[in-house]
């Protein structure tokens, strides 16, 4: 719960599918059973097993949390869970964000000082709203192995129809954004 969850586009349609909404799959983490023993705990990838009981039927979904990342990532099992990698293409939803007050970290920088006035972000506080708004993930740009920290790429649609992106890193529980570019 202390991470960002996200679901893909590809997860997102198989949810849709199953009548699972943001709710429910964020409930599997708060009440739902943990299957330590076939569950991937060993690697920079970690992946739970966890199944909960839905309408009288044991749902059972995957939660992988890459070592050093501030992401975590609700998928529909497929395969095996010791061979399961991450999400590598396409765009990820956030759907769940750390219970503090402040996630976000900007460094003393000109640069992205600059850059936020550019596209009207006022502090890290309205960045955090946008990101809690309509944040998203992009898993082809992300690098998840990267060291010595993973690197995760956020996309910030904007009203007028562009995006901004921004490459992240998880630094002392907290989103560190480095520069913030128009797509």
């Amino acid at each position: 719960m202390g991470k960002v969850l996200v679901i893909s586009e590809a997860n997102q349609r198989i949810f849709d599918k199953h009548n699972l909404s943001d709710s429910l799959i964020i409930s599997f983490l708060n009440d739902g059973s943990i299957a330590f023993g076939s569950s991937k705990k060993q690697g920079n990838l970690k992946v739970y097993k966890i199944t909960k009981e839905i309408n009288g039927k044991d749902i059972e979904l995957w939660f992988s949390m890459p070592e050093g990342a501030f992401v975590a990532e609700a998928v529909w099992p497929k395969g095996s869970i010791q061979e399961f990698k991450s999400t590598m293409e396409g765009l990820g939803r956030m759907i769940h964000f750390p219970n503090v007050k402040s996630f976000v970290y900007l460094k003393e920088n000109d640069d992205l000082k600059a850059q936020m006035a550019q596209f009207g972000i006022k502090d890290e506080e309205h960045l955090q709203f946008l990101l809690m708004k309509n944040g998203w993930i992009d898993f082809s740009k992300s690098r998840l192995n990267a060291e010595p920290s993973p690197e995760q790429m956020v996309v910030l649609p904007r009203e007028n129809g562009d995006t901004i992106t921004s490459r992240t890193t998880w630094f002392k529980d907290h989103i560190e954004f480095y520069e913030l570019e128009r797509n």
